[in-house]
């Protein structure tokens, strides 16, 4: 009998390992990030059997080295954040992040500065002197991308008013309460949605294209580029096509995940983009064959051997 109740307890300390949870650090609840996050979690866990929590933080600047340090397993940024954290770069100065591998790169975020759908300003050049969200101490290198965004309206940070928030949620509470003249969010968030509702309507601000305001951009934000636009079921705040920022998300894993774990979970997201689009309209954008999107960080082994598997990455 003892043997018996052995042989179950070995069976069911297998059965608990086999069923782990990772750990999917998100930025907080409203913002796109945590929408992608639990998007893909519901794919990984309805897909490939990989249970994962989502769990929020005050933004990535926070979640990062967790991933790189084991704490945490997975996670969403956008490529200025990997490329900065794994070189030990810009905030991450004297903090290398080691351990951060790339699982597979997403959508691109779209964005600019949005005001109230009444208000006069109607360019970027006409935030002089107005009140903008800054700081972003949860969300490091969002400053930067404000930054670059209104660079091409020929302005810089001297020329408005700092207004200073640990992430995009506060900013979009201020936005609302009238602390701000401007705010500051990814198209197609759910904290996007409130706010239009509650102020009335918002309005984006078109990027101008022209070959010195994309130089003053790309000056800030080497990965930036614009694209035009179309308003659609997924996004509020366009009034017609727009010109905005876009730049690449990718998710990131820590190198300590098994290859067959990131394995199954880049072959989930790479086959089910209709699901992931259930969840997020944004992943209907979604092209899966640029999961492989050359990165300024390494891929995980476990991606680049789906990669191969699919004929999409012998380079790597």
């Amino acid at each position: 009998m003892s043997r018996i109740l052995t042989v179950i307890a070995a069976m069911s300390l297998a059965a608990a390992a086999n069923a782990q949870v990772l750990g999917f650090g998100s930025a907080p609840q409203g913002s796109i990030g945590y929408n992608m996050s639990s998007a893909i979690a519901k794919v990984m866990a309805e897909s490939a059997n990989i249970q994962s929590r989502v769990q929020p933080y005050s933004g990535s600047s926070a979640v990062l080295p967790l991933v790189s340090s084991g704490e945490l397993d997975l996670a969403v940024c956008n490529v200025l954040e990997i490329e900065e954290a794994t070189r030990g770069e810009g905030p991450y100065k004297g903090r290398k992040q080691s351990n951060l591998r790339v699982l597979g790169v997403i959508f691109p975020l779209y964005s600019s500065i949005f005001v109230r759908k009444d208000s006069p300003i109607r360019t970027l050049a006409e935030l002089k002197g107005k009140r903008l969200p800054y700081g972003y101490s949860a969300q490091v290198t969002l400053e930067r991308i404000v930054d670059a965004i209104i660079a091409t309206g020929g302005l810089a940070r001297k020329d408005i008013v700092p207004v200073l928030v640990p992430n995009v949620v506060r900013g979009a509470d201020d936005f609302m309460e009238g602390k701000l003249d401007g705010g500051f969010f990814a198209l197609g968030a759910a904290k996007v949605s409130e706010v239009d509702k509650t102020v009335g309507g918002i309005r984006y601000l078109p990027l101008p294209d022209n070959p010195q305001s994309v130089a003053a951009m790309k000056r800030i934000m080497p990965y930036a580029y614009i694209k035009l636009v179309s308003p659609s079921p997924a996004f509020v705040g366009l009034d017609g096509p727009t010109k905005l920022m876009a730049y690449d998300y990718l998710v990131a894993v820590g190198a300590h995940v098994k290859d067959d774990t990131v394995y199954r979970i880049a072959k989930a997201m790479y086959e089910n983009k209709a699901k992931l689009g259930e969840s997020l309209r944004a992943f209907n954008g979604w092209d899966p064959s640029t999961i492989d999107k050359d990165m300024p960080a390494p891929f995980h082994p476990g991606s680049v051997k789906f990669f191969k598997d699919r004929g999409l990455a012998a380079k790597k």
